[in-house]
């Protein structure tokens, strides 16, 4: 299979040629454009997200060998999760080579924090995949670069320190809830509000559910801590 000059360019940019261009294709595929003969990235999401969880679980231990395992696991949630991946997706333009369905095209997918970082996790298993744990895990490193060295020693998102904050208090979890989504389909604006048993409560307004709920987490915390 021959790859597109968009995709060799793509292939310079992650630092790893391809010998099975196919497993390429196919991590850039999204499921909205699938179809019984092209198969999508849904499964080598799945591998991804295994692979880059091992990587950055081994680089966090020998990055600080005296953390401890509650030290360790914050931080080891921020190298991983979705907002990490679609950080590093953007850095590699690889929303411009996703294979994407019209409607998910028109609707803003390549800048969709979700759908970068589920491609970023599919091209992680296609490298793997193609060229065994250390091509991965080499990739995965050099695009990581210093987020493993200068992740900080709490590392938890907002939505999490919230969340234990309130069980501290012996008070339900967090209530989120979607207050409003304006815009156009291909750049939507959400305002989530987040409430607790006692009252308190704030709102946010971002490009995406998951942000939007992160950003009102914060302004709770923020307000939470004026108060005390």
């Amino acid at each position: 299979m021959k790859l597109s000059k968009e995709m060799r360019g793509f292939q310079d940019r992650i630092g790893h040629e391809f010998a099975r261009p196919e497993l390429l294709v196919r991590a850039l595929t999204h499921a909205s454009i699938s179809s019984p003969t092209r198969s999508d990235n849904q499964r080598l999401e799945f591998l991804g997200d295994r692979v880059l969880g091992l990587v950055m679980a081994t680089a966090l231990l020998e990055d600080d060998k005296s953390a401890s395992e509650g030290q360790l696991a914050p931080r080891f949630n921020a190298m991983v999760r979705k907002e990490a991946c679609a950080d590093v997706a953007r850095e590699i333009d690889l929303g411009e080579v996703l294979k994407l369905g019209r409607s998910e095209m028109m609707s803003g997918g390549r800048r969709k924090l979700a759908l970068l970082g589920d491609a970023m996790e599919a091209v992680i298993a296609a490298v793997y995949k193609d060229a065994g744990f250390e091509a991965a895990q080499a990739m995965i490193l050099r695009l990581w670069g210093s987020r493993i060295t200068s992740v900080e020693a709490d590392a938890r998102d907002a939505k999490t320190s919230l969340q234990e904050l309130v069980q501290a208090k012996r008070q339900k979890p967090p209530a989120y809830e979607l207050v409003s989504r304006t815009g156009p389909d291909h750049q939507p604006v959400f305002t989530i509000a987040v409430r607790l048993d006692d009252g308190a409560e704030a709102q946010a307004t971002a490009g995406s559910k998951r942000q939007a709920e992160q950003a009102a987490a914060t302004a709770l915390l923020s307000k939470l801590e004026q108060k005390q």
